[in-house]
């Protein structure tokens, strides 16, 4: 096959996901009725940007071929203690934001420490983690709900006044657009220029037009979702765009520093990346501080969304964002994974969970059914690696 018809294992992976989610949302909405309805996707992308957050960068700490069971507990403990200080000490929303951050990075240094420099396995000392600071969730504010009130901070969540409005969300969809145009245009001519081999035109064209489709589709289905007694509709949810820039500024990490290199890198070998000089007790140090970041910018979505910081809050989420990242591609023997496929492995979880909602199914069987296919998930990725490396030799 001629180089310029060459299509990438990891495109045609990412392909068949967005394939799928299609093929869900489909079907979803022809046995449910409402799932592509404005207002379910407008909740639905609420309800997936608390996991997606988290999941880019649970990703590329298995990458690294490390991992974090106490992702959930953290964010319960961080979220309440951020209501704690604005309900029972009357702080404003921004110190508080920063405090819980700052407990989040201690965490983060606790848990980096143990594993880089003392050689603990992470699933040990986050399997600790995840008990340990959920406890520390009850004790933050003696088990008592503690609600938040400050319009600015609840706008964070969406509801009501979370969103964009259309004119803001029509200007950031056209922007966008024009981003991922020249994205893929500009990666082009840097293949070509260096050399590299180079996707077929028709391949580009189509991934461009999917992309800039999907975005202003989903911006005109957030615009045509009014709230009764709003004068206007909502636009973009603030969580959207918080995981959107999110997601940007992890991709910019990956792809255009020396840091997101050096991730891959020991993934891919830690023995060898460490012979070449990569620091790796540093890198996976600072990839769990990078954690501990996400999960209170998670943290902070959560509280505003539900007005009130409780003792649940992030119950389960490590098996969501761990499994949005398998599924999203990410090889759990590390080395291997994107920061797109954990935004389609997130979208997918949230797309099966809702639907089967809609379908009135009951939370057992749902729990059932997320957790086989995270198995086949994993069975569908060891088929695919070694397939592609067949394919390859």
């Amino acid at each position: 096959m001629p180089a310029n018809l060459q299509i990438s294992a990891l495109d045609l992976r990412l392909s068949i996901m967005a394939a799928v989610l299609v093929a869900m949302a489909l079907v979803f909405h022809v046995l449910s009725g409402s799932f592509l309805t404005p207002e379910n996707l407008y909740n639905l992308a609420q309800q997936t940007a608390v996991v997606g957050i988290v999941a880019t960068a649970i990703a590329l700490v298995i990458v690294a071929r490390h991992i974090d069971l106490s992702v959930g507990s953290v964010m319960g403990c961080v979220g309440v203690l951020i209501a704690f200080l604005q309900y029972s000490k009357g702080w404003h929303w921004i110190p508080a934001s920063l405090a819980g951050l700052m407990l989040a990075l201690v965490i983060g240094l606790y848990h980096g420490w143990l594993t880089a420099y003392l050689g603990v396995p992470s699933f040990v000392v986050t399997l600790g983690g995840l008990m340990s600071f959920r406890g520390a969730a009850f004790l933050v504010a003696d088990g008592k709900t503690q609600p938040v009130t400050d319009p600015t901070f609840l706008a964070l969540g969406g509801g009501l006044d979370g969103a964009l409005g259309p004119a803001l969300s029509w200007a950031l969809g056209a922007l966008l657009s024009a981003v991922i145009v020249w994205n893929i245009v500009s990666r082009r001519r840097s293949r070509g220029a260096h050399g590299f081999e180079l996707r077929p035109l028709w391949f580009d064209v189509l991934l461009g037009a999917l992309f800039v489709g999907v975005l202003l589709a989903f911006v005109g289905i957030t615009c045509a979702y009014q709230l009764d007694g709003k004068a206007e509709a909502q636009g973009i949810p603030v969580p959207v765009v918080i995981w959107g820039a999110v997601v940007i500024g992890m991709a910019f990490l990956v792809r255009r520093t020396r840091f997101g290199r050096y991730i891959y890198a020991i993934g891919g070998n830690p023995e060898a990346a460490l012979l070449v000089g990569i620091p790796v007790r540093r890198v996976v140090l600072k990839l769990f501080l990078l954690l501990a970041v996400l999960v209170t910018v998670a943290a902070v979505v959560s509280v505003a969304r539900l007005n009130a910081g409780t003792n649940s809050l992030g119950t389960n989420m490590e098996l969501y964002v761990i499994a949005a990242a398998v599924i999203g591609g990410v090889a759990l023997s590390g080395g291997s994974g994107t920061v797109l496929g954990s935004v389609l492995g997130a979208l997918v979880i949230q797309f099966l969970e809702s639907g089967l909602l809609l379908l009135d199914v009951s939370i057992g069987t749902r729990m059932v059914i997320i957790g086989q296919v995270l198995i086949a998930a994993v069975v569908f990725d060891v088929l695919y690696r070694r397939w592609s490396g067949e394919r390859m030799a």
